[in-house]
């Protein structure tokens, strides 16, 4: 039972990991362009749900209030960050500038909310539930729902709505979105508006579970990165299976062998897809035309 308890554990850290590694692909559908930002997209949303929850918001309101702080924070960084680079064609600016307002996020909220990390109550009872034998904490469960629920939110809003089909068309082709009327930097400014909502998202759900601080972004987002990778930057369904992987090996590895190699198997998985499948597991190779 203590194989399946950590396989549930895994499951729920893999889910958050693959909302943040959504928020990449995103970002790099619609403009070839990823935000390095995003670990420090969730810290922001965790900080400022803690703070909402502490002056006696509900938390279930806290969820809206804070996605919509991840939208404006979003858009603020491809507005400041990333669109002066796509204009002057420049391949490393974006690279560096959403690494840069990274750090200045992570140092106003240092500033803010100090550097002692911070308790975030649950808003789900804290006794687990057994589930074919195995402990499962309710908030564990809280965290896989909503995160499907957020994936699927986003794949309906792309297939179903006239702004999502521009979404999707600029994904595609973007200089042939242009040609058709579309708005492709206004798009592309909502994409990284949304990459930044569901790592806000993700802050939220994971933040009763673990402590809350102007550090908890950083490993997530590098890990989230290592998902995408795996994944691939292409396929939705590579970025959930590539972060269950990922927890579940964590979880196990963290286990069995020791919490200080808990961190090597992702990365390891990660040097062999890269050698041995670039795309990642479910992404396909792109073909340029010269």
């Amino acid at each position: 039972m203590i194989l399946l308890q950590l396989i549930y554990s895994g499951i729920a850290l893999g889910m958050i990991y693959a909302v943040i590694a959504f928020g990449y692909q995103l970002t790099f559908a619609t403009s070839g362009t990823l935000n390095f930002g995003q670990g420090d997209a969730l810290m922001l949303g965790a900080l400022v749900g803690l703070t909402l929850v502490s002056v006696g918001v509900n938390y279930w309101l806290m969820i809206p209030l804070v996605c919509v702080f991840g939208l404006v924070q979003g858009a603020f960084v491809e507005r400041i960050g990333v669109r002066p680079a796509i204009k002057i064609k420049s391949e490393f600016g974006w690279i560096m500038s959403t690494i840069a307002l990274g750090i200045i996020f992570k140092n106003v909220a240092e500033n803010v909310w100090g550097r002692d990390d911070l308790r975030f109550p649950s808003p789900l009872p804290e006794a687990p539930l057994k589930i074919l034998g195995a402990n499962v904490l309710p908030m564990e469960l809280l965290v896989v729902g909503g995160a499907l629920v957020m994936m699927l939110a986003v794949e309906f809003f792309n297939r179903k709505t006239i702004f999502g089909k521009a979404v999707v068309a600029t994904a595609n082709d973007r200089d042939a979105a242009s040609l058709m009327g579309i708005n492709t930097g206004l798009v592309i400014t909502f994409s990284y508006a949304l990459s930044s909502l569901t790592a806000a998202f993700a802050g939220v759900l994971i933040a009763p579970l673990t402590l809350t601080g102007a550090t908890m972004g950083a490993v997530l987002g590098l890990k989230a990165f290592a998902v995408a990778i795996i994944g691939g930057l292409s396929s939705g369904m590579g970025i959930i299976v590539g972060g269950m992987i990922l927890g579940i090996a964590e979880t196990t590895t963290g286990f069995y062998i020791s919490t200080g190699y808990k961190d090597v198997p992702g990365l390891v998985l990660l040097l062999i897809v890269l050698a041995v499948k670039p795309a990642g597991l479910f992404g396909k190779m792109a073909i340029k035309k010269v």
